[in-house]
């Protein structure tokens, strides 16, 4: 029996393997600007974006604020002199090409459509990235569409985001929209915050005071939350 008419499904770390992807991109862009391949170096990137990615959710700075400045900041910790506008395009090509799925997501995915409910990927990405991605993994044929930040013009887990979604859905009835995500600061506060139920992919075995309506630690679980 199905229990919900639409899943807004988070793409990275919920479908999508952001951790190879964002891995091999980095590779690629450490070799062509002949960075040392470290661990320290790639945790420092990962510091660097992942604060500056938490500032965005807060809406402290802009998409393009990010990109343009996130190789910059990581260039003058290392010392290194380049181009971090460039640096970041280049990034972004290849993680463009990062379609690999989570063990699980094909046939969660697959379940879903079988159930007769819409499919949309909901997405902080980046819009040519995310697209690519979608388009050229097996979730092409599976998913309904997919909503961008940057074409909302505002970001989970902002209420303007989720007028967004649901304007382009049709108004639906909100006890009828699943949100799935692993991010807390996005796409679980933002569900709890516009009053639509969500489920939580916790992996890391992370706390949360939220009232998260589901909560599960993989992927494969899913269903048994959608199959209600």
């Amino acid at each position: 029996m199905r229990k919900y008419d639409i899943i807004l499904m988070d793409a990275d770390d919920t479908v999508f393997d952001f951790g190879k992807a964002e891995e091999n991109a980095l590779h690629r862009l450490f070799m062509m600007y002949n960075i040392p391949w470290t661990e320290d170096n790639v945790h420092l990137y990962q510091k660097i974006n992942d604060a500056m990615w938490l500032e965005f959710e807060k809406g402290s700075i802009t998409k393009s604020f990010l990109l343009d400045n996130r190789f910059a900041r990581f260039f003058e910790a290392i010392g290194f002199t380049g181009d971090g506008v460039k640096a970041n395009s280049d990034y972004l090509d290849g993680l463009a090409e990062g379609n690999i799925l989570l063990p699980g997501a094909l046939e969660v995915c697959r379940k879903i459509k079988e159930m007769g409910a819409k499919l949309y990927l909901a997405t902080n990405g980046v819009t040519r990235v995310q697209k690519n991605r979608l388009a050229t993994s097996e979730l092409a044929d599976l998913c309904d569409g997919i909503f961008v930040s940057e074409e909302a013009g505002s970001q989970k887990p902002q209420k303007e985001y989720f007028d967004f979604v649901f304007n382009r859905l049709g108004n639906p009835a909100k006890e009828k929209v699943l949100m799935v995500g692993d991010s807390l600061s996005s796409d679980i506060k933002g569900a709890v915050a516009y009053g639509i139920p969500c489920c939580w992919l916790n992996r890391k075995g992370q706390t949360t005071d939220l009232p998260v309506t589901y909560t599960v630690t993989n992927v494969p679980d899913i269903l048994s939350v959608i199959e209600e």
